[in-house]
């Protein structure tokens, strides 16, 4: 006998004897119905780091930070991972993002939008500044000045990049070159990722000059020979990178969030972990007015909008 006889022979006693039980049906009034909701859970806090990097080093330098502050305050915050700078500007002013981490001309966008400036960080200088930079192939014998630049193919990290765009253009118009001098400006293609793209693009050969924020040269090293790549200038020192809460969004949580940031401690070992993987030294607090200075670039630049 087969295999699948078998299991026939086995199972039309089973049926015949359920249908033919003696248990009578139970009738069910269907007019009596109550609707049942499914518990929900406490909505999650948005935090977001503007994409200037990919989405997994983004993830890998704030990880700890957000373990920290579910911990520290008892919120359930959650990292997004908006896909360009564009994007993470949209999303605050709608209110899907609710912390927002970005460079100070993204701020001052948001700050239009009703978002406040709560925190800053400190820069692994040790100062709350940072700059950007201009890099060229090392073997570029064309190249060896600011003013050499003219005429050059350079890529930028982003319209809204500080460091990576913003920044270094106001060098150059502070040594008299203009957007029309160069052969070619574009930008980092994709989403994430962009500072990473500028320096390899650079490194290729794709592009004469690059322009970066300071620091991206150690996150790549181990993806170029970091002695192939020098840096050409570097810009002075604006307002760093800036925490900003959205419009509407509850004092209570902002405080809250606010002072556990300010209590990391760099000489204390696991508070130092948590800076270190993030890229800073501490976080300390932040005033609207401290980003005036980006406001009088972006006015001398003709961006402001």
């Amino acid at each position: 006998m087969s295999t699948w006889a078998v299991l026939l022979a086995l199972l039309l006693p089973v049926a015949f004897a359920s249908g033919c039980s003696d248990e009578k049906p139970v009738k069910v009034n269907l007019s009596k119905r109550e609707d049942l909701v499914a518990p929900r859970m406490d909505e999650a806090i948005t935090y977001a780091y503007l994409p200037q990097y990919s989405h997994t080093i983004s993830y890998q330098r704030h990880r700890r930070l957000l373990e920290y502050l579910r911990k520290a305050t008892d919120l359930p915050l959650r990292q997004i991972f908006p896909d360009t700078f564009e994007e993470h500007v949209k999303m605050v002013e709608r209110g899907e993002i609710d912390i927002s981490y970005s460079n100070p001309f993204v701020y001052v966008r948001l700050a239009k939008a009703g978002a406040h400036a709560f925190a800053r960080v400190i820069e692994p200088s040790g100062e709350p500044y940072f700059q950007g930079q201009i890099i060229a192939r090392t073997d570029n014998a064309a190249i060896n000045s600011i003013n050499d630049c003219r005429g050059k193919r350079w890529i930028a990290v982003d319209p809204n990049s500080a460091g990576g765009y913003l920044f270094p253009l106001g060098l150059f118009y502070d040594h008299g070159i203009k957007l029309s001098d160069f052969e070619t400006v574009d930008f980092a293609p994709g989403p994430g990722g962009k500072q990473e793209k500028v320096v390899l693009a650079v490194h290729a050969g794709v592009y004469d000059i690059g322009t970066i924020r300071k620091g991206t040269l150690d996150v790549v090293k181990n993806k170029i020979d970091r002695g192939s790549i020098r840096v050409l200038a570097e810009t002075r020192a604006y307002p760093g990178w800036v925490y900003a809460a959205r419009k509407g969004l509850d004092p209570a949580v902002v405080d809250a969030i606010a002072k556990a940031m300010f209590a990391l401690n760099v000489d204390t070992p696991e508070h130092r972990a948590i800076l270190s993987a993030a890229g800073v030294k501490g976080i300390i607090p932040a005033r609207d007015i401290d980003y005036d200075p980006v406001r009088e670039l972006a006015e001398k630049l003709n961006l402001d909008r």
